[in-house]
């Protein structure tokens, strides 16, 4: 005896298969190590976000989660890489605001972050601090820095992790609305600028408080102000730039994960739903708020449309700053 099956059901059926398969999928991922490529020099502030995740994606995933820093080009270098990854969910991407920034700066990308890549989630988000070292620069107070920028024009350093970086914009940009001129040197990451900061090679930072904050509560560098509309509890003593007569300069470093385009979508959920998972936990939150963090609660299209934001913001300010970089 013969039996038919409708056209619908036949449908049905395979959706359902389908839909059991891709959970089987993400069920079994992941069977191997998993890549976290950080595309600046250990130490810095990716670093300070990234390696606790990892940490704790470690024991959430029962694999190990490894961090790769490929520095380089303000952290184009890393992306791109990420970017011709195999998209096979053992390989994500650490990126921040720089490479919101990148589009404005570098004229020829080898990667659209909008194109070449799924949003996971934002996982961080402190703010930057205008910091000196006080051997070098005497200046107790913002308004202070501005008169000695003021009168010597050129003559301050200011020391970023690279061309076209969050910390090297949030430099131009207070030069803008302060009417100062202070020289920029760029280093191959947060890392090595703090080490040169402490150290007294350069002047000053506008750094992130995920490198920064340890330094400033260990007594080696004094934060003059924050660059957000209100104090943070890592360093409550710290005025805002507002209060020092600067408005307008309100400057965070967002960290976010993305994953290559092509990844499966059942990876892509599971990563989002553990990355949110980990970000709930007591460890994490312990360690976002000493470095100067909260815990921010945007994921998927909502990340991705904000990096779109993030991406006119800063081309508006590198057009006005006249930034230009050769590649």
């Amino acid at each position: 005896m013969r039996i038919g099956f409708g056209k619908g059901i036949l449908l049905g059926i395979a959706a359902a298969l389908s839909l059991a398969a891709a959970e089987a999928s993400a069920q079994a991922w992941p069977q191997r190590s998993i890549s976290f490529i950080v595309p600046f020099a250990a130490g810095g502030g990716t670093d300070a976000f990234a390696r606790p995740l990892a940490q704790q994606l470690d024991n959430q995933l029962k694999q190990r989660v490894i961090i790769e820093n490929r520095a380089g080009a303000g952290g184009t270098a890393g992306a791109s890489a990420a970017a011709r990854a195999t998209p096979d969910g053992y390989t994500f991407f650490v990126g921040a605001t720089h490479h919101a920034i990148a589009p404005a700066i570098y004229p020829s990308l080898s990667y659209d972050l909008e194109r070449d890549f799924i949003p996971i989630a934002m996982i961080a988000r402190p703010p930057h601090v205008v910091a000196v070292n006080p051997k070098r620069v005497t200046a107790k107070t913002l308004p202070e820095l501005i008169a000695a920028a003021k009168a010597s024009p050129d003559n301050l350093t200011y020391a970023s992790a690279g061309l076209g970086t969050t910390h090297h914009m949030a430099g131009e940009l207070f030069q803008l609305l302060t009417g100062t001129k202070i020289r920029h040197v760029p280093y191959r990451g947060a890392g090595p600028a703090m080490q040169d900061l402490v150290a007294g090679q350069v002047d000053m930072a506008f750094d992130g408080l995920g490198s920064s904050a340890g330094q400033i509560t260990g007594g080696y560098i004094n934060a003059l102000a924050v660059a957000a509309p209100s104090r943070n509890s890592a360093i409550p003593n710290v005025p805002t730039a507002a209060e020092g007569g600067v408005q307008g300069f309100d400057v965070a470093t967002w960290y976010g994960i993305w994953a290559p385009k092509g990844t499966p979508a059942d990876i892509v959920e599971r990563m989002r739903a553990e990355v949110g998972k980990a970000l709930d936990t007591a460890y994490v939150k312990e360690t976002w708020e000493k470095n100067g963090s909260d815990v921010p609660k945007i994921a998927g299209d909502a990340f991705g449309a904000f990096a779109t934001s993030e991406i006119a913001r800063w081309g508006k300010v590198v057009r006005e700053a006249g930034v230009k970089i050769e590649q």
